[in-house]
Formats: C-alpha cells, sequence, structure tokens
C-alpha cells in the first residue's frame, strides 16, 4: 500500500479479510436528518463512539455527503486529480453487473459513458492515481477468464484515451511513486515495475499479496509461505507463516519475519500469514495478518489471532495496540494529523482513537426513520493540493418491507 494517496479499492479488500479477525462494524445509529434534499445538512452520528477515546466523544470527524446517487447499489472506487475533477465509479444492483461511471466537474456530478478504450468488460473498472496529471482506468477481469481484458484507459484532465503501455497479466494489487515508478502484483510471485519506459518482470522468493512503494527502490510485499523455518507439521502438513520480502533495486530479497502458531493441540488446518503492508509518511513499515484455522472442527477451538508488525531497524517487531476501537483495526490512509482506519475510525498522532460520524440518507431517498444504517466504504482518498478526502461505498438501509444500498460519495469534515 503506497504511504501518500490512500488504501485504493484492493487494500479495503484486503481489509474486509482481516476484519474477520474482529465483528465488522460500520457506522450506524442517530437520528434522521431534517429536510429532503441529498446535501446531508443535518447533524452528524456516531461521533466519538463507545470506543472511542474519552477526549474524542465529543466528534471532530464527519463523512458528509458530497454525493447520493440515483440507484440501488454502491460505489467501488473514487479518485482525484482536482477538487473539480473527481470521478467514481459503482455498480447497479438489478440484477446484472451494470457498471456506472461518474464524473464531477465542480459543478454538478453527471454519469458518463465508460472510454471506448477500455475495451468490454463485465464489472466496474477500477481508478488509481497515477501521478498529478493522469489517472489510470483498470478493467475487472471478465468472469471465467482469468486474464481479463488488458484494455486500460488514462484520463489527463481533459479526455479519456487509450493507456499506451499498460502492465501486463492480470493485475491485482496497483502501486505508484509516480508516473514513472509503478508497481503491479500480477502473480503471487511475479511484480511489473515500470520505469517510465518499459515494463520488467521481477520474481518474489514467496507468494505475495500486498505492496507498499516507500520509495525509489524501496519496495516490500507481504504474504506467506509454505516451506522452511516453522512450517513443517508432520505427517505431510504444513503450517503457512508470514513472509515479507524486499526490493532494493536489484532484486527481491526475503526478510526473517516472526513465526505465529498457536498452542498445542493445534486446531485444524492451522495457517499464519501477513495480507496488508503499509508504509507512514516517516519511512516507517507496518504489516498486518492473522494467525488462524479451519473452524467448526473440534469444541472449544482458540480464536483467530490478529498480527500486527511494524519495522525497527532492521527487524520486525510486534506493535503496541492502539487504544479503544483502533486496537484491531488496520491503516487505510494517512494524512498530517493521523491515521485513517478501517471501519471510520481515526488514529491522530498523539494516540487517541476516534469514531467518524456520518449522517443518515434523507426521507427522499426511501429511507425512513426507524431504519438502521450503516457507511460502508469501500475507497478513500485525499484530493491532490488540499485537505480534503473523499470516500466511496454505499449507505446499507435496513428496514422492513423495502431494504437497499444508496451508493454515496462522502467528505470528510473537520470540527
Amino acid at each position: 500500500m503506497h504511504r501518500a494517496v490512500g488504501r485504493g479499492r484492493r487494500g479495503l479488500v484486503v481489509v474486509a479479510v482481516l476484519a474477520g479477525v474482529v465483528t465488522a462494524a460500520g457506522c450506524g445509529g442517530g437520528s434522521e436528518p431534517s429536510g429532503s434534499g441529498t446535501a446531508g445538512s443535518a447533524g452528524a452520528t456516531d461521533s466519538g463512539g463507545k470506543d472511542a477515546s474519552p477526549k474524542a466523544r465529543a466528534g471532530s470527524l464527519t463523512w458528509e455527503f458530497e454525493h447520493i446517487a440515483d440507484f440501488s447499489g454502491r460505489f467501488t472506487d473514487v479518485a482525484a486529480l482536482a477538487d473539480d475533477d473527481i470521478w467514481a465509479v459503482g455498480t447497479e444492483k438489478n440484477g446484472g453487473s451494470n457498471a456506472h461511471l461518474l464524473h464531477y466537474d465542480g459543478t454538478r456530478w453527471k454519469k458518463e459513458s465508460l472510454p471506448d478504450s477500455l475495451g468490454t468488460s463485465d464489472y466496474p473498472p477500477t481508478l488509481h492515481e497515477v501521478g498529478p496529471e493522469s489517472l489510470w482506468l483498470q478493467p475487472r477481469p471478465r468472469a471465467y477468464d482469468e486474464g481479463g481484458s488488458n484494455s486500460w484507459a488514462q484520463w489527463d484532465g481533459t479526455r479519456w484515451s487509450a493507456v499506451p503501455n499498460p502492465p501486463p497479466g492480470n493485475v491485482g494489487d496497483f502501486e505508484t511513486d509516480g508516473p514513472d515508478d509503478i508497481w503491479a502484483l500480477t502473480d503471487e510471485r511475479a511484480a511489473q515495475h515500470w520505469d517510465g519506459a518499459r515494463w520488467t518482470t521481477t520474481r518474489l522468493p514467496y507468494g505475495a499479496l500486498d505492496l507498499a512503494v516507500v520509495g525509489p527502490d524501496d519496495v516490500w510485499a507481504v504474504g506467506s509461505r509454505s516451506t522452511g523455518r516453522g512450517t513443517e507439521l508432520g505427517y505431510g502438513e504444513r503450517y503457512s507463516q508470514p513472509a515479507s520480502m524486499h526490493w532494493d533495486g536489484t532484486s527481491w530479497k526475503s526478510v526473517e519475519t516472526p513465526l505465529f502458531r498457536f498452542e498445542e493441540p493445534l486446531p485444524a488446518e492451522p495457517n499464519a500469514g501477513l495480507l496488508q503492508v503499509f508504509a507512514l509518511d516517516s519511512g516507517e513499515v507496518r504489516a498486518y495478518g492473522k494467525n488462524a484455522f479451519d473452524h467448526g472442527e473440534a469444541v472449544g477451538e482458540p480464536a483467530d489471532e490478529f498480527i500486527r508488525l511494524r519495522r525497527d531497524g532492521s527487524r520486525w517487531v510486534e506493535q503496541d495496540p492502539a487504544p479503544g476501537g483502533c486496537a484491531v483495526r488496520t491503516p487505510v490512509g494517512q494524512d498530517e494529523k493521523g491515521l485513517f482506519l478501517d471501519g471510520n475510525w481515526f488514529l491522530t498522532d498523539d494516540g487517541r482513537c476516534v469514531k467518524i460520524g456520518r449522517h443518515r440518507l434523507p426521507l427522499s431517498t426511501g429511507a425512513r426513520k426507524g431504519s438502521n444504517q450503516s457507511l460502508w466504504l469501500e475507497d478513500i482518498h485525499r484530493v491532490p493540493g488540499t485537505d480534503a478526502w473523499l470516500g466511496a461505498g454505499h449507505i446499507q438501509v435496513n428496514q422492513s418491507g423495502d431494504p437497499f444500498d444508496a451508493p454515496v460519495v462522502v467528505r470528510l469534515r473537520r470540527g
């Protein structure tokens, strides 16, 4: 995960996997806003939260509605070149795959056609902020086609065109430190690097799920390994262990990573691995994962264990847990005041855990006063050159007779 621009969609997918270790939480509750417009002008709900630090409970952060779409579904991605050049990708819940591309030009949101240069796809594409003047639109793999489409599109602030040299292969994680320093995982053990002129295939020592670009010739990858120290159980069985790898400008090298094991007797099919790596603006690198097993095979099974590591000089050490509800949350973005965490939490630089509040949907959307509402974000990004943060996702509305999901783009309000 790149340190400067938020998680990106794949990052939050990884977070969703980690959320299996704890109870997943959205932002529910609160009172119905007054009025029927879509600006979300009423007071926020869930500021602070019961697991927030005492000083944070007054509420200082709120996700406010930037745009509420007029269809049932969700936004899957958001990206921007400027505050008057914002793009969002969504999908409509209508029984089929129906991707929507929306653009904000500073005055209004407008639905746009998917670029012809993108080719055809059964699923919504993914947005990437490649540099200060370019967005890339990546096609999602076609159903039953692992290769998918390799026709990428780019936005230069004026028009869409084809990406002349898209990354080869089926791209998973995609990270950039600028238009001339791009990394993409195209296989568990293959990473492609773009230096501004060509793509180069590099091989990883072990399977990787996530990348973090610290800077030029300083890249981390994390995943798991099923060979080597700590993996043998006997009888041909294996206990996979966390793996971390570092790119130093010439090659990927395996880095010694702590072992994680349940106490004897071991539960069924134990496995440990890292799912996310995150580089702070300071250059510190953190990694997150879990030690899990196949549940339901025995009585009195242990709970899955949350793994959180940080680099301390030349070695990995366990992180000190964050306070309150931030303890088992993972970072999805960073600004000058602290870390955005999954589940709509914020950890300040001075160690306060803050629950980010949000508004309830206006009555005009069909959400009733007695409905239960939760905000689920799939992507957050900072608007380049500003202090503004945007999120893309949906409000889940649970109500008798007519539950629905409202796609929303939200903007962070402080104070």
